[in-house]
């Protein structure tokens, strides 16, 4: 069977403990995956930097250098997605692992399957193959997003953001004026709704503001309506 662009990706695994990520590469790998594995946070690092992969799956507990620690430097300089593996109860892990830069969350123990369909949204998302397929510029006051090139810009500035980001960014930018409740938000972008908490859209709502130049403490373009949702809005500073 041919391999389509989805099911033919590259993941780093990045997980200390020998027998999880010997039976995770094990189920990859017979889905046409290939996984390059690093069993501590340096080795991790350094394989993300030097080797080209379409996602990143990172525990948390690692030896040397932290799961968050690695997403923080790997986020530094590359948008490339990655997906944490936290432990069920970590909801505050998650919640820093999201404001670090993390795209998604698996909590142990997890579903294969579940982890190669979330594995292969975060490279369809990345790769721009998400949805129906490339649609026209979308303009929202000074603020540009175009689904086909997965790309933004603010002005003149294109904005750097991760592919969840840039999904909120456009499921709001579609629909510009228009509150969406959280649920909404949730499945709109096709993100981690099973598992969601009630905390994660807002970590993502923050970071994309900060990176829109938008004052947390009033807001001028993405606006929380309380007890609602969010909104976004052209009012933004020239």
């Amino acid at each position: 069977m041919s391999l389509s662009p989805t099911n033919s990706f590259t993941v780093l695994l990045v997980e200390d403990d020998a027998r999880l990520a010997r039976l995770t590469m094990a189920y990859l790998q017979a889905h046409g995956v290939l996984v390059l594995h690093a069993s501590d946070g340096l080795s991790g690092l350094q394989v993300a930097r030097t080797e080209p992969v379409d996602v990143v799956l990172l525990d948390l507990m690692l030896p040397g250098l932290d799961g968050l620690e690695v997403c923080r430097r790997i986020r530094e300089r590359s948008d490339v997605p990655i997906v944490m593996l936290t432990a069920r109860d970590g909801e505050v892990d998650r919640v820093l692992g999201l404001e670090l830069g993390a795209d998604d969350y698996v909590s142990k123990p997890f579903s294969s399957p579940e982890l190669l369909a979330r594995l292969r949204a975060q490279v369809r998302r990345f790769r721009g193959l998400a949805g129906p397929g490339p649609s026209e510029i979308v303009q929202v006051g000074r603020l540009k997003v175009d689904p086909g090139t997965h790309t933004a810009w603010l002005g003149d500035e294109i904005l750097t953001l991760t592919t969840y980001e840039f999904d909120l960014l456009r499921v709001l930018a579609e629909r510009p004026g228009r509150v969406l409740a959280r649920e909404t938000i949730l499945d709109l972008v096709k993100g981690s709704a099973d598992e969601a908490f009630d905390r994660s859209i807002d970590v993502h709502v923050s970071r994309l503001r900060q990176k829109l130049g938008d004052d947390a403490r009033d807001p001028r373009m993405l606006k929380t309506v309380r007890g609602v949702g969010y909104v976004l809005t052209g009012d933004a500073k020239p």
